[in-house]
């Protein structure tokens, strides 16, 4: 699968661009909205690349550009592609109609997944022909990073797409894992909404300010969680394992649990001032260089747990 089609040009649609060029295969980039690909994710794509090139993360930026083409035509970004992902806005009556056009004009044999952040995918995935050959890949943005992808069959996808999809997203080097059942969010989501809606019970209550949370995360919970995840860090914290860890905190784990309010009913006034504090430190028109400067953390992130691994021999 050499030829893909990356649908709907924007932050995510050009990071997984950047993903299957720099693995080497040919890239037709669309977007519905006139000069989007053009004027607004090419150029970005570039800047990305040069980030990329100088944290030694690509060794030729201009060669992956290049394999990266505009198209102002959703028929002729599908023509002859082998491989479809599909970024548009997260809106179902969207995702209908961009699935019946890749079903019609995608060639039979063509894989056609999704980017979708918590549609199932039998809700819309149906409206392409030959439905079967559809599924969703959820990426974390930027995929050119962070390599997880969430591959998530609808009940009438085949077992051979799930399995070639799987390789494919593998072989342009991200991680996929297999979500085995239809979950609203599939499994990343429904751990972030989870935890940021605790997070606006626990500001909206007065328990702490919204720079709490960031650094409760930044210096608490993501200094493990970057190498090893949530179980594990359960199964190092007792003497017992992860079994011993359930039986000292099982009984404070259900009573917090109940105590959480991950349905709070947050409102416009605290997402305003939650907004009004992070925008002091980041405005809103400072975002793309911020999200640059995230990127090369992220970088400089990956490439210290690889050379720790390869000491460890890990």
């Amino acid at each position: 699968m050499n030829l893909v089609a990356c649908i709907g040009a924007g932050n995510v649609g050009r990071a997984w661009a950047i993903v299957f060029a720099r693995a080497g295969c040919e890239v037709t980039l669309y977007d519905s909205a006139a000069g989007a690909v053009e004027q607004h994710a090419l150029p970005a794509i570039q800047q990305s690349l040069r980030d990329l090139a100088a944290a030694g993360w690509v060794d030729d930026a201009a060669a992956i550009l290049a394999r990266i083409h505009a198209t102002d035509s959703l028929p002729s970004a599908v023509c002859g592609a082998t491989y479809v992902q599909e970024s548009v806005k997260e809106d179902l009556a969207t995702k209908r109609a961009v699935f019946a056009q890749l079903g019609q004009h995608a060639p039979p044999e063509t894989i056609l997944a999704s980017s979708t952040s918590a549609i199932p995918g039998s809700q819309f995935l149906d409206a392409a022909a030959q439905a079967e050959r559809c599924l969703v890949a959820h990426p974390v943005n930027p995929p050119y990073l962070i390599p997880l992808v969430e591959v998530c069959p609808a009940p009438f996808t085949t077992p051979a797409v799930v399995d070639r999809c799987t390789e494919f997203l593998r072989r342009v080097g991200q991680q996929p894992i297999l979500v085995r059942r239809e979950v609203p969010g599939f499994i990343l989501n429904r751990l972030q909404f989870t935890l940021v809606a605790e997070a606006l019970h626990l500001v909206g209550e007065g328990y702490c300010e919204p720079d709490d949370i960031d650094k409760v995360l930044k210096h608490g919970l993501a200094m493990r969680w970057a190498f090893i995840g949530p179980f594990e860090v359960a199964h190092l914290n007792a003497t017992g394992g992860f079994a011993g860890f359930i039986d000292n905190l099982g009984d404070m784990m259900r009573t917090l649990a109940r105590d959480a309010k991950t349905d709070y009913n947050w409102g416009p006034e605290l997402v305003a001032a939650i907004h009004h504090e992070l925008a002091k430190k980041t405005p809103v028109e400072q975002i793309a260089p911020r999200q640059a400067w995230r990127d090369r953390r992220i970088m400089a992130l990956r490439t210290h747990l690889a050379d720790a691994a390869d000491r460890l021999g890990e």
